[in-house]
């Protein structure tokens, strides 16, 4: 079955490991064989991968567009994730379900999940600032 993506002007998206940007007009594609898509919303660049989870996110990303350099990139993933769950022990029921879908090879719901375990990172950064700007210092 065919896959209709409507982009907007100037939208970005990764089919099968190439970045296609949109021109200056809506436009439709269809994609008519099984291929990894992510779509501009979906997308980390390096630079934005500035936290733990969100460099999870990113290889994930690179795991799920680029299959040649696969083994390297879990290599790296499992020493991240053994890391995170050394600082933050919090996220393992998250990051055992995101592990899981990387076992099976599904690599594109693992990412549904790791972008969880972002919005749950920004949550934990929230409740520590909030909590420091909570202490009264006493001279």
């Amino acid at each position: 079955m065919a896959l209709k993506i409507s982009l907007k002007a100037h939208e970005r998206l990764i089919i099968g490991g190439a970045v296609v940007t949109n021109g200056s007009t809506r436009s439709d594609l269809i994609i008519e064989n099984n291929v990894p898509i992510l779509r501009d919303k979906d997308i980390l660049s390096e630079t934005q991968a500035t936290t733990p989870c969100r460099r999870l996110y990113f290889l994930i990303q690179l795991m799920y567009v680029d299959e040649k350099n696969i083994t390297e990139y879990h290599q790296t993933y499992w020493v991240l994730v053994r890391d995170l769950l050394q600082a933050a022990p919090s996220m393992l029921a998250l990051i055992d379900q995101v592990n899981e879908q990387i076992l099976a090879g599904k690599y594109y719901q693992a990412l549904k999940l790791a972008a969880k375990l972002i919005d749950q990172e920004q949550e934990v950064v929230n409740r520590v600032r909030k909590s420091s700007g909570s202490i009264h210092r006493h001279p």
